[in-house]
């Protein structure tokens, strides 16, 4: 028979264990205490009887054993109840006392003797004493009781046996009430893992706000299980809008192929419809390239790649490559950057983000739009802008820009991929930096907020 779950939590056996150590604790202190409070009560009986002893001796002048007979006498008459006295010839007959005779060994002597007792009549008593040499070849031994001693002794060892007990009971008790609570906590934690597992991710662990390490654990497991419903999510809306954008130009090029093998009757004919096919592909596998960037971006593959990079470098450079672009299309391009702008990040992917957003106000600029790159620093940071003075984006698009294949129906062309921003987005948050669309009166103003080097 398998014993009950609590029986087999590690909680409930290392609370045993506990129980055992502060047993052994229990019985180490017991053996202290039992060991120097007998030591004390001997102490106290040896310093008795050596006090009797001498006050004998003092009596008796040191005389004869006739002489240490009557004191002894005297004594026995006028003895408390559990003081003894025997006093011995050489060969080993009782002269004197109140005790039968004992071996003449000088020093402390214990003996378990049936002596006559009024506090405890009938009872074999153990007697502690210190026997002596007197009047040459006599022998005088004088002992006390040792009933309270005996009696402290079983005091200590009853006090130690309901104190183990009561040690055991509690431990084995705490351990017990330890362990349900901790397999409620832990229960908890099982119980939502299986209804995620059955594909309920909306169930997060539940936080019992006391700020222990279970809630701690919990906070941990719930960010986590955020950050992988995000995940899922985003791979959802990705699948779903593969399916949906990507179809139409699939569609689109399996048309040209099949009119052109049926239609076009010169190979000049041909390979300008191929041509065209290879374009529509190539846009394709920009398309499939800019998802995969945007996936590894998110999923922080970089991020321990990050170092310190000279951002008013990398803007300048982006203000020299895309002057030229801006000026063929009848645009301006101004640039403003400080010298000294260093942020921690990736020297490839914040190319990458400048040049999309530099390219998409380009884009959708017509001819005679200023464009301007700035930057400053700040208290908190460094903040970087991109603004135009074009159409600019409607603030009810603002938030959805950002999500993959969002194209606006509005005078912004819609020849891209619907990419670029949520790339944007994607390598903005791998640097931990805020991302915002303002309005720039006219236009639109894109503002990057860069923490400082101590902040991340």
């Amino acid at each position: 028979m398998s014993l009950p779950r609590i029986f087999r939590t590690s909680i409930f056996r290392l609370t045993l264990l506990y129980a055992g150590l502060f047993s052994l604790s229990v019985l180490v202190l017991f053996v202290a205490i039992f060991w120097f409070g007998s030591g004390y009560v001997e102490s106290q009986i040896d310093q008795s009887v050596t006090n009797e002893l001498a006050e004998i001796q003092s009596r008796a002048a040191f005389g004869d054993l006739d002489h240490y007979r009557e004191v002894i006498d005297s004594y026995v008459e006028r003895a408390p109840s559990g003081v003894y006295y025997v006093l011995e010839n050489s060969g080993g007959e009782v002269l004197a006392g109140n005790m039968q005779g004992v071996e003449p060994v000088v020093g402390i002597q214990s003996f378990a003797l049936k002596v006559p007792s009024e506090r405890h009549p009938g009872e074999v008593l153990g007697v502690r004493g210190r026997g002596i040499q007197v009047a040459g070849d006599g022998y005088l031994y004088v002992g006390l009781d040792n009933f309270e001693l005996i009696k402290m002794r079983e005091m200590i060892a009853g006090f130690f046996l309901w104190g183990f007990a009561a040690t055991i009971s509690l431990a084995i008790m705490g351990g017990f009430l330890m362990s349900q609570s901790l397999l409620r906590s832990v229960e908890a934690i099982s119980s939502t893992s299986r209804e995620i597992v059955a594909g309920d991710l909306s169930q997060r662990v539940p936080v019992r706000g006391v700020g222990d390490e279970f809630d701690h654990l919990a906070s941990s497991l719930n960010t986590m299980l955020d950050r992988i419903t995000g995940l899922m999510e985003s791979m959802r809306q990705v699948s779903s809008d593969i399916a949906h954008d990507l179809r139409t130009p699939l569609s689109r090029l399996r048309q040209r192929l099949e009119l052109a093998r049926r239609r076009e009757d010169s190979v000049e004919q041909l390979h300008e419809a191929l041509d065209r096919s290879i374009e529509d592909v190539d846009a394709i596998l920009d398309t499939f390239t800019a998802l995969l960037r945007i996936a590894q971006i998110e999923a922080h593959t970089n991020a321990t790649g990050l170092s310190h990079v000279d951002l008013s470098e990398v803007l300048n450079e982006m203000g020299e490559v895309y002057q030229s672009v801006a000026e063929e299309r009848g645009q301006r391009l101004e640039v403003s950057i400080p010298d000294g702008l260093i942020v921690l990040g990736d020297r490839e992917l914040l190319p990458q983000l400048f040049s999309n957003l530099t390219e998409n106000a380009i884009r959708h600029c017509p001819a005679g739009a200023k464009i301007r790159i700035d930057a400053l620093r700040v208290l908190d940071g460094i903040v970087v802008s991109v603004s135009d003075n074009g159409s600019g984006i409607p603030p009810e698009f603002r938030t959805k820009v950002f999500q993959r294949f969002f194209q606006m129906d509005s005078s912004r062309t819609n020849d891209g991929t619907g990419l670029g921003l949520s790339l944007v987005a994607a390598i903005a948050s791998l640097h931990h930096a805020s991302i915002e669309l303002l309005d720039n009166h006219p236009g639109l103003r894109v503002k990057l907020k860069f923490p400082l080097l101590n902040a991340i």
